[in-house]
C-alpha cells in the first residue's frame, strides 16, 4: 500500500477540496400541470403519475 512520503499540508488539501461543494438541482416545469421536478424523472400531481407532461398512471383510489 502507498504511504505518503511527506505531510501534506493543510492548504493544499484544501485546494484540493474545493471542488467538492453542494449544487443545487436542475428543476423544470410542467407545460401541462405547471408543476416543479426533477427533469427526466416522473413525478406526481394530486395522486397522478406524470411523466414529459403525460399522464402514465392515472389514481384509481376509492374515496
Amino acid at each position: 500500500m502507498a504511504h505518503p512520503k511527506r505531510k501534506t499540508s493543510k492548504s493544499r488539501r484544501d485546494k484540493r477540496r474545493t471542488h467538492y461543494k453542494a449544487e443545487l438541482p436542475t428543476l423544470t416545469t410542467c407545460q401541462t400541470t405547471g408543476a416543479v421536478h426533477l427533469p427526466h424523472r416522473a413525478y406526481n400531481v394530486d395522486g397522478n403519475l406524470y411523466y414529459n407532461g403525460k399522464l402514465l398512471i392515472e389514481n384509481t383510489s376509492i374515496a
